[in-house]
C-alpha cells in the first residue's frame, strides 16, 4: 500500500477514535533501535518509544531471535496446557518481584492486569469499594475507565459503584493551593478523608501508578506512598502499583517505579516495556492475594509462548546490559539538560519525572502558569519536522512526555535535546 492508500484505508475501515498526533498522520515503515522511519523513508529520533513499550530499543536482535526460535517450535496452546515460556517467566518475575514467594497471572495488556488486580484485591479483602487517583489512567476497558480520573479517557457510561477518587499529589497545581514540604503531603491525607467519607471504612484497595503516565507524568514526592500505603492498610485494604509505564527499570536503578518511595505493594501490573511491544499483561501478588482468587479462570492469549519468551529475553537483556542504571545515568543528563531548556524558554513551567520518564507541562507563561494545549500541539509538529518524535498528555493536553528506549546513549540526548530546542524556537517564532 502506498502511503496515501494507507491513511485512506485508516479514516475509512477504522473507528474514527483511533487517533493521530499529527495534522497529517505519520505513516511509519519501519524501525531499529532508537530510530524509525517513515513511508517517504525519513529518519525519526524515538524519545517517546510506543508510549513508554519499546524498552529495550526497536526490533532488538535478542528478544526477536528468541521470538523467531519459539514461532517454529510451539506457538499457542493457551494456558490449559503447561508451556516452559510462561513457567520460566512467572520464576523470573517471582526473582525479581518486591517480595518472596509472588505469584503471576498473565493477561494481553494493561488493561486486562489491572482488572485481575481488582479482582484479587475484592477476593481477599472480601470488601468491595476501591479508591483510585484524580488524574489517573488504568485502562480502556469499562473497569479500567471507571479507574480514570481523566475525562479525556472515560467514554461512554464509564462510572461503576464501589470507586472513589483522592486528590493525586501534583505539586506544581497542589489541589490544596499548598506548597512542598511546608504542606506536609496534606494529598496523602486526603485518602484517608476520602475513604472515611465515601466508603464504608473497610476497602478492597487502592490503585494508583508510581507516576502518572497519562496523566502527564505527575510525580508525587517521596514521602506520598508510604504515608498513603498504610492508610490503605489500616482500613483493610491492599495497595496495588500500576506499573504498566514505570516498571521494568525505566525509573533508574530499581525494578519497579514503587521501590523508588521505600514500599513495598501487595500487587503490581505491568505490561508495556515488559515485552518491547509485544502483547502481554502481568498481575503479580503476594501469595496470600493470589491464592484468595480460588475459582477457576484462564486468559486464552496471556501468558502464550511468543509473549512470554519475548518478556523474558526483554528481562535478560535489561538485566545483562543493567540498563535500569542506565535508566538513572542518562536519565539524569537528559533531566539536566531539559532543566536547561526550562530556564531558556517561559513555556516550560515545570520538568519533571524520574529516570528515562520525564516531562515538560508547558504553560502561557510561569506566572498564572496557564496551560498552554495549542502551543503542545504546535510543539509536537515541530518536533515531528525537526527529526524527533515525542508523546502528549495531561488532564489539559499540555505536558510533553519523554521516554525513549532505556538503552539510548548520553549522544541521543544531545541529538534529542538539539532538536528539541530548535523545535521549541520555532514555536515561539
Amino acid at each position: 500500500m502506498t502511503k496515501d492508500e494507507i491513511i485512506l484505508a485508516q479514516q475509512e475501515c477504522l473507528f474514527p477514535a483511533v487517533f493521530h498526533y499529527f495534522r497529517e498522520p505519520l505513516v511509519l515503515t519501519r524501525a531499529k533501535d532508537q530510530f524509525v522511519w517513515d513511508a517517504a523513508g525519513r529518519q525519526y529520533l524515538d524519545f517517546f518509544g510506543g508510549i513508554l513499550t519499546v524498552s529495550v530499543g526497536h526490533s532488538n536482535p535478542q528478544v526477536n531471535a528468541a521470538v523467531h526460535a519459539q514461532v517454529d517450535k510451539l506457538q499457542h496452546v493457551s494456558t490449559v496446557f503447561a508451556t516452559e515460556p510462561q513457567a520460566a517467566l512467572a520464576r523470573k518475575v517471582a526473582e525479581i518481584a518486591p517480595g518472596p514467594g509472588w505469584k503471576s497471572f498473565f493477561t494481553c495488556s494493561g488493561t486486562e492486569a489491572n482488572e485481575m488486580a481488582i479482582l484479587a484485591a475484592r477476593c481477599y479483602t472480601g470488601s468491595s469499594d476501591i479508591i483510585a487517583l484524580r488524574h489517573s489512567y488504568h485502562g480502556r476497558s469499562a473497569m479500567g475507565m471507571a479507574l480514570t480520573g481523566n475525562q479525556g479517557w472515560r467514554l461512554g457510561p464509564a462510572t461503576q459503584p464501589g470507586i472513589t477518587f483522592a486528590h493525586n499529589a501534583y505539586c506544581y497545581r497542589c489541589p490544596f493551593g499548598l506548597t512542598y514540604p511546608s504542606c506536609e503531603v496534606r494529598c496523602a491525607q486526603d485518602v484517608k478523608e476520602v475513604i472515611r467519607t465515601t466508603t464504608p471504612g473497610q476497602i478492597a484497595g487502592m490503585i494508583a501508578e508510581p507516576i502518572q503516565g497519562v496523566g502527564g507524568f505527575i510525580t508525587p514526592p517521596k514521602e506520598y506512598f508510604s504515608i498513603v500505603a498504610k492508610i490503605v492498610r489500616d482500613h483493610g485494604g491492599v495497595f496495588i502499583s500500576d506499573e504498566v509505564q514505570t516498571g521494568w527499570g525505566r525509573t533508574g536503578h530499581r525494578w519497579w517505579g514503587i521501590e523508588q518511595y521505600g514500599v513495598t505493594p501487595d500487587v503490581v501490573t505491568g505490561a508495556k516495556g515488559l515485552a518491547n511491544g509485544f502483547p502481554i499483561g502481568l498481575t503479580a501478588a503476594r501469595p496470600e492475594v493470589a491464592n484468595s482468587v480460588k475459582k477457576l479462570t484462564l486468559s486464552t492469549f496471556g501468558g502464550g509462548p511468543i509473549s512470554t519468551v519475548a518478556a523474558k529475553a526483554v528481562i535478560d537483556f535489561i538485566e545483562q546490559e543493567n540498563l535500569a542504571a542506565n535508566a538513572a545515568t542518562t536519565g539524569a543528563y537528559l533531566r539536566g539538560h531539559l532543566e536547561e531548556l526550562q530556564r531558556k524558554h517561559r513555556i516550560i513551567g515545570d520538568v519533571r519525572g524520574m529516570g528515562l520518564m520525564q516531562a515538560l507541562e508547558l504553560v502561557q507563561d510561569p506566572v498564572s502558569k496557564a496551560p498552554a494545549p495549542v502551543e503542545t500541539v504546535r510543539l509536537m509538529e515541530a518536533a515531528r519536522d525537526h527529526g524527533i518524535l515525542i508523546g502528549k498528555g495531561g488532564l489539559e493536553g499540555n505536558v510533553v512526555r519523554i521516554s525513549p528506549p532505556l538503552n539510548v546513549s548520553t549522544a541521543d540526548v544531545d541529538d534529542f535535546i538539539k532538536a528539541l530546542d530548535a523545535s521549541l524556537t520555532s514555536c515561539a517564532a
